[in-house]
């Protein structure tokens, strides 16, 4: 299976002098194509680090992150710019929408940047991406006039307009209910089924027993790493106890 993304020897330091210290240290992961990773571990571990790492959002001071075959380190900040825009997807735990525009004109925008003249096909796009999660009929409410788990869809649906090869997602349901992170696990499932990778920092244990993959970190490191079957919607309660009884396992 072709490898995605590749991580070798990754170090990322803060502070300066006797207060620096690696919040990534010496770390090597990889990613297949299509496969749903989940990566897990306690606050300041490094966890959220690696995402950015790995994405090319943040800078790193020693070892290689590959993208689909391109070094990004090699890269200039716009030729990552572009990659993380039309190649990457992200979702954070509060979706980083502006308060000026409609949910419509949020999903679109970053398409528009990229693509003018096909301003109805972008449109249209958009449309069916939210129709598919459920908020079609939100599309001219401000982002005040909605709720969190249906900001976080059209978070998704922007995040999917470029088709991306990989959606990275920084804790997307730690400000949600437990009902609407359970939908947008649901999306999630539904978006790696068809094939798009997909890698979730979280503290949740019932976020990490929906995918295949669980990298778990402490201290900079990932100290270990866990697979599960495919989710069939039926098994959470045997994934979790698995999950739970890694992390004390593992002291995490």
């Amino acid at each position: 299976m072709k490898k995605i993304i590749i991580g070798e020897n990754i170090v990322k330091s803060f502070g300066e002098g006797d207060e620096k210290r690696n919040v990534l240290d010496v770390v090597s992961v990889e990613i297949n194509e299509g496969e749903f990773v989940s990566v897990m571990g306690p606050s300041g571990s490094g966890k959220s680090t690696l995402m950015f790492a790995l994405s090319g959002m943040d800078g790193i001071d020693d070892g290689k992150v590959v993208f689909d075959g391109r070094d990004l380190s090699a890269l200039r900040e716009n030729e990552l710019a572009d990659i993380r825009r039309t190649e990457m997807g992200f979702v954070f735990q509060q979706p980083t929408l502006l308060k000026n525009l409609n949910i419509l004109d949020n999903i679109i925008i970053p398409s528009m940047r990229d693509n003018r003249k096909n301003a109805a096909e972008i449109t249209e796009k958009a449309r069916a991406l939210m129709k598919k999660v459920s908020i079609e009929e939100l599309e001219k409410r401000d982002i005040t006039q909605v709720s969190g788990g249906q900001l976080q869809r059209a978070g998704i649906c922007r995040a999917l307009m470029s088709n991306p090869k990989i959606i990275f997602g920084d804790e997307p349901t730690g400000a949600l209910n437990s009902k609407s992170a359970q939908e947008i696990m649901n999306i999630f499932s539904e978006i790696n089924a068809n094939g798009t990778a997909v890698m979730l920092v979280t503290h949740d244990a019932t976020v990490a027993a929906r995918t295949e993959r669980i990298m778990f970190m402490r201290d900079g490191k990932i100290v270990s790493e866990m697979r599960l079957p495919k989710f069939i919607g039926t098994d959470i309660n045997d994934r979790m106890e698995k999950v739970t009884a890694k992390m004390r396992e593992i002291g995490i």
